[in-house]
């Protein structure tokens, strides 16, 4: 299974998928428990509110009607008018007392003790309000004698009895309260901490799960890049076979032709010399004036000049004798002007004039290079001039063949598969050396090849031999 593209192997498809799920999940799920927390909450402050304002009207209508009753007595006691005032003002408010109080039970008129409280209210402020208007109708006397009976201490103290108990049904309806609010608060606060605890655990197991991927990306670029090492390597191992083989199949093929040259040399140029000189002989022992059979012993004649010619053509091409009898720079000269001078290039060269001693092997492929450079140059490049230059510096042997032809265009420098191109590539690279095909602006094609002098040299060439060679050269140049 892939996710984004990344092979998961046997893993599942919640790999990553299941802990934002989850966590999702548990946010919205405890989203849904606070607020039903919360609401439970307000529910409990508004019934302990409700049970504080139903007090508080019961304290403040016990007071009002308390303090109606203090002062009536105290006047009809004394007969002061000063008594009059809070009196009047208390029973002014009793009765918004009394409605506020009505307000705070919900406006319930089924309630018996609310409607006891108010029959009771309107007999106890009657009953001071007729003391009131017989102490100003007939005197002290008669209104002290009210006071000493029980006729309004009846009435107060059922007032205070129900008063009394629906103080202590809203002390009992508090403390339910107050119990109810600890408990959804304590509630409230194990199901935060619950839902912590789990947030935490599912992070936890986000990051575990994050780092444990990360360990498993980690081990699959490790395994990826040991892998791409080993093919690395395996490919540099098959590519040090491939140019082994390569120069090996080259060398093999040196070596036949080096041995066809010879057989040429040694067997067909003797076999054609011997004709040679028996056709002399017989023309010199068998004279005649007949003109067909002079013309037959000049053909024949003509025929073997030809067949020596060639072969000496077939065995410069196989194995250039210039080569193994004096050197590699006095081979490419020829082969360079021999070239140029069949084809009409003009063509100028820069070598040095003094020659170590190469290795066979190096020698050869470095001729072969500048005989293919120069083939391609009157196949494919349509130029009118070339110009071949060698140069050693002190460990590098340099070869570079240039003309002004039409060049090779940009898109096919680094894509070339001529078999020509690789054979050349193949050879330097069997040498050791670097290789570098280029089209300048101006035109024309670069054939450039940096060899270390170390490979060109014999194994038993002396060591520094090659900085006594770059200190005595000479360059020579010419045109041809």
């Amino acid at each position: 299974m892939k996710i984004l593209g990344e092979d998961l192997g046997g893993v599942g498809r919640w790999y990553l998928a299941l802990p934002p799920i989850l966590l999702i999940g548990f946010l919205i799920g405890l989203f849904f428990l606070a607020d039903a927390g919360q609401g439970r909450l307000n529910r409990t402050n508004e019934r302990a509110h409700t049970s504080q304002l139903r007090e508080q009207a019961l304290n403040e209508y016990a007071g009002l009607i308390t303090d109606a009753e203090s002062a009536q007595r105290g006047y009809l006691l004394t007969g002061e008018t000063a008594y009059l005032t809070p009196y009047a003002a208390a029973v002014t408010q009793v009765e918004r007392a009394l409605d506020r109080l009505h307000d705070a039970y919900g406006g319930d008129d089924s309630s018996s003790e609310f409607h006891q409280l108010r029959v009771l209210t309107g007999k106890e402020l009657g009953e001071l309000e007729d003391g009131v208007a017989l102490f100003k109708k007939r005197g002290v006397s008669p209104a002290a004698s009210i006071v000493g009976t029980d006729v309004g201490k009846r009435t107060m103290d059922s007032i205070v009895a129900i008063v009394g108990n629906m103080r202590s049904e809203e002390a009992a309806e508090a403390a339910a309260a107050n119990t109810e609010w600890q408990r959804e608060y304590r509630l409230s606060r194990w199901v935060s901490a619950a839902g912590a605890t789990l947030n935490i655990g599912l992070v936890s197991l986000a990051i575990w799960l994050v780092f444990s991927d990360m360990r498993r990306r980690a081990r699959q670029a490790a395994a990826l890049r040991d892998q791409k090492m080993e093919l690395e390597l395996q490919v540099e191992a098959r590519t040090s076979e491939l140019t082994a083989l390569s120069t090996h199949l080259q060398g093999v093929s040196e070596q036949e032709k080096s041995a066809l040259s010879r057989e040429l040399h040694d067997e067909l140029g003797g076999l054609l010399v011997a004709a040679r000189m028996d056709l002399s002989w017989l023309q010199q022992r068998l004279p005649t004036t007949d003109p067909s059979i002079e013309q037959r012993f000049k053909r024949i004649h003509d025929s073997l000049s030809a067949g020596v010619d060639l072969k000496r053509r077939v065995v410069e091409e196989l194995r250039p004798t210039l080569l193994d009898n004096m050197g590699l720079f006095t081979a490419l000269r020829w082969q360079f002007k021999e070239t140029c001078r069949r084809t009409g290039l003009r063509c100028t060269e820069t070598i040095p004039d003094f020659e170590q001693k190469f290795s066979p092997d190096a020698a050869i492929g470095v001729f072969r290079v500048a005989q293919e450079a120069l083939t391609n140059i009157l196949k494919h490049s349509e130029a009118k001039s070339a110009d071949l230059f060698i140069s050693i510096d002190r460990d590098t042997f340099t070869l570079r063949i240039s003309d002004d032809g039409k060049g090779i265009p940009k898109n096919r420098l680094g894509t070339s598969t001529a078999h020509g191109l690789v054979s050349m590539r193949h050879r330097i690279a069997g040498l050791g050396g670097t290789w570098e095909l280029s089209t300048p602006g101006s035109g024309g094609t670069v054939l450039c090849a940096r060899i270390p002098l170390a490979r060109m040299l014999p194994q038993h060439a002396p060591e520094g031999g090659e900085h006594l060679l770059a200190a005595n050269l000479t360059s020579h140049a010419s045109v041809v």
